[in-house]
């Protein structure tokens, strides 16, 4: 969330985009300005660095615009951003309206933005960490690694926004017969009294229905929806929805913290692996075909490494404790 990158711009608006070390400036003085306590130097200073440049000009006419809009949004990025100076909090809300000011838009582009829905979110994890929360209906909720939510529960509707990776529901009975959807960027799933898994990929999403039934409807699908019963899985992107699959023997099974695989290839396990684990983790092209099965826990991802030395014909080279690749195995003269 720190590296965020500037929102896309184009046309006239890139043309005037402002600088990331000038627009970075204007947010600092924005800060120091709203953070109470500037004194009379400090605002003279302002002022001529406003001056001394269009550019500098610019981007503080851009954080002015942005900071007319700030009263709309929420915790945490606004406290954040007035929080001590050396925290990551502020080091993390300074990124995100640079960003802004870069791209020159308002506080409804950044609410669109990836990074501030994670700032927005209920509930998160991090890179190989797992998380249970309890539902105000009495359901849980199973956060993957890396995974964000957003949760709406009113007198209509039960809703669990997914901002990024992957949940697992167990629904419980409401006594309102409130509906109980789980909203993604390309649809909804509808449970219908069950427990399923929702993963949000690039451009679509996969879920596993374990128990009851789930309805499948994409955002721009016209109409057209699935429902997926027990032991079924499939996919749906904004236009359409797949065909329905048997589920994978190890669906869900990383809410208990292991990672299942039934003749799964040594590149996808260790795509799944990657997950829970910082940095990156790949295998040389001759070795992506080999087949393991078994159930690794997740809690320690370099021993199911070495596990693998063992049941396979490779061995580890680490660059760096973050970065690993699987080669075969040096033969013995």
């Amino acid at each position: 969330m720190d590296e965020q990158m500037p929102l896309p711009l184009g046309g006239a608006e890139a043309a005037a985009r402002v600088a990331p070390a000038v627009a970075r400036q204007a947010v600092q003085w924005w800060l120091a300005l709203h953070g109470g306590g500037a004194t009379a130097a400090q605002r003279n200073a302002w002022q001529r660095w406003r001056a001394e440049d269009a550019e500098h000009e610019r981007a503080w006419q851009r954080i002015e615009a942005v900071s007319g809009q700030l009263a709309g949004i929420p915790s945490p990025l606004a406290a954040a951003a007035l929080a001590a100076p050396a925290s990551a909090p502020r080091r993390r809300a300074v990124h995100l309206l640079t960003a802004l000011v870069v791209a020159g838009g308002g506080a409804a582009m950044l609410r669109q933005s990836p990074a501030w829905q994670a700032w927005n979110a209920d509930a998160s994890t991090a890179t190989g960490e797992r998380r249970t929360l309890r539902l105000p209906d009495g359901g849980t909720l199973v956060l993957n690694t890396d995974s964000a939510v957003k949760l709406r529960y009113d007198a209509s509707l039960r809703a669990v926004r997914l901002l990024r990776g992957e949940i697992l529901l167990r629904t419980a009975p409401d006594a309102q017969r409130r509906p109980f959807l789980v909203q993604t960027a390309d649809g909804t799933a509808r449970a219908l009294g069950t427990q399923f898994t929702v993963r949000q990929h690039d451009g679509f999403v996969h879920v596993g229905v374990l128990e009851g039934a789930v309805e499948l409807r994409p955002a721009a699908g016209q109409g057209q929806a699935r429902v997926l019963q027990a032991g079924e899985e499939g996919s749906f992107t904004r236009d359409g929805v797949g065909v329905a699959q048997a589920l994978d023997a190890g669906a869900g099974a990383w809410a208990d913290g292991m990672l299942v695989a039934a003749h799964m290839r040594l590149d996808a396990f260790l795509l799944e692996l990657s997950r829970h684990r910082r940095g990156h983790l790949g295998c040389d092209p001759a070795l992506a075909h080999l087949l393991l099965s078994g159930a690794y826990p997740l809690a320690d991802t370099d021993k199911v490494l070495l596990a693998l030395t063992a049941a396979l014909p490779v061995e580890l080279h680490y660059l760096t404790r973050y970065w690993v690749t699987l080669r075969p195995r040096a033969a013995i003269d």
